[in-house]
Order: structure tokens, then C-alpha cells, then sequence
């Protein structure tokens, strides 16, 4: 996912919309964009709280841990990005933001189903999902476009200009979810059956063990 929200940096049409606040963060603070990444989760963490209250597990307090090791991947991928060319060939931009959008998607198709610590992002949009019943996917999209409508509208108000957000904010905003749903339609019941038979042979050694 980090080096998704890379590849949309380097496409320079607009950062990906799960970094957009991060990456107004940085623009309006000069904090580096992986400690402003870190700040945003724990508020998305106490979004959680807020949302769900009694509902609120204990193990997603562990988000805090996951945040700071997204935090230091994303100064990781954004400098192992840098190694590739900038272009201003449009085609190859738009390129890397495709190659964004998928990246992401398949991020968090693999680590969502896995059920053991989602990102605060991904998190919050579950708690909302799981509050009013609304598939995730279409949460994603609602979420996507909300972060992307608060960025835009605060570094236009502070900056004069729209600083992170760009037409390649606003096709993710509406494409990571699609591909998601995509993705999820193709792959989850290949993916619930592999996380299956792997609960299934820690069950069978725990009850080995046991005897």
C-alpha cells in the first residue's frame, strides 16, 4: 500500500486519496510525510473509539503499532520511488497512478480478510460499515471522496492553491473501491479458503501439541 501511495506521488496528477491528509499535512507543516501519516491514524484510532465506543475491541488498539511502521514505510517507498524517471509524458503519469490504484486495492484485499489488525483508514470505514450497514466498498468510496473534499478545500483556504489533491486524487477516490469490489468478486472465496485450511492446520498442531 505504501509503495502505492508512492507510485501516486510520483504520477504528480494528485496523491493517492488514503494519504491526502497526510500529504496536506505536510505541505501546510513541513512534517515529513510518514510522522504526518502516523498523527492522522491516531486520530482515525480515536475516530474508532468514538464510533463503535463498547463495541471497540482491544486488539485494534494494536492499529497504533501498525501506524508507525506504515508511517516509516511511506518515508521508505518515497525514497525508493525516487530512483524511478520522472516524466511529464502524460501517458506514463497516468501509468503510474494506475499502477497506484491497483497496488492499494490489492493492499487492502489481502490484509482485510486476514481479520487481524486493519489499518486505522480501513478501520474506520469498517466501523462505519459495521454502524450502519453499508458495504465496505461503498464506505471505501464515501471515505475516499471525504478526505479528498477536506484536503482540497483546506490547502486551497491556507495555500490558494489545491496542493495534494489533483484529477489523479479524484480516479482513485472512485477507482480503488471499484477495483476492490472487483477484486473481491474474482479472489475472496480463494483467498477465505486458503485462510481456512491455515486455521486449519494451527488448530490440528495446537491439538497434537495438546495429546
Amino acid at each position: 500500500m505504501t509503495i502505492g501511495v508512492s507510485f501516486s506521488i510520483k504520477s504528480n496528477l494528485g496523491v493517492s486519496p488514503v494519504s491526502s491528509i497526510p500529504y496536506t499535512i505536510t505541505l501546510l507543516s513541513g512534517i515529513e510525510m510518514g510522522k504526518a501519516t502516523i498523527l492522522f491514524h491516531i486520530v482515525l484510532i480515536l475516530m474508532q473509539i468514538l464510533i463503535l465506543r463498547k463495541d471497540f475491541k482491544r486488539k485494534n488498539i494494536n492499529q497504533l503499532v501498525v501506524a508507525i511502521i506504515f508511517g516509516y514505510f511511506t518515508t521508505f517507498s518515497n525514497t525508493l520511488i525516487t530512483f524511478l524517471p520522472t516524466t511529464e509524458v502524460y501517458a506514463f503519469r497516468l501509468m503510474y497512478l494506475f499502477l497506484s490504484i491497483i497496488l492499494v486495492a490489492i493492499g487492502i484485499f489481502l490484509y482485510l480478510p486476514s481479520d487481524i489488525v486493519p489499518l486505522a483508514g480501513e478501520g474506520a470505514m469498517q466501523a462505519v460499515s459495521q454502524k450502519n450497514g453499508i458495504a465496505f466498498p461503498k464506505v471505501k468510496i464515501g471515505f475516499d471522496i471525504a478526505m479528498v473534499l477536506i484536503s482540497a478545500i483546506t490547502c486551497w483556504f491556507v495555500l490558494q492553491r489545491f496542493g495534494s489533491v489533483g484529477v489523479g486524487t479524484i480516479l482513485s477516490a472512485i477507482l480503488v473501491g471499484a477495483v476492490l469490489n472487483c477484486i473481491m468478486k474474482l479472489f475472496k472465496k480463494h483467498l477465505d479458503a486458503f485462510l481456512s485450511d491455515d486455521l486449519a492446520i494451527i488448530y490440528c498442531k495446537e491439538n497434537t501439541f495438546d495429546e
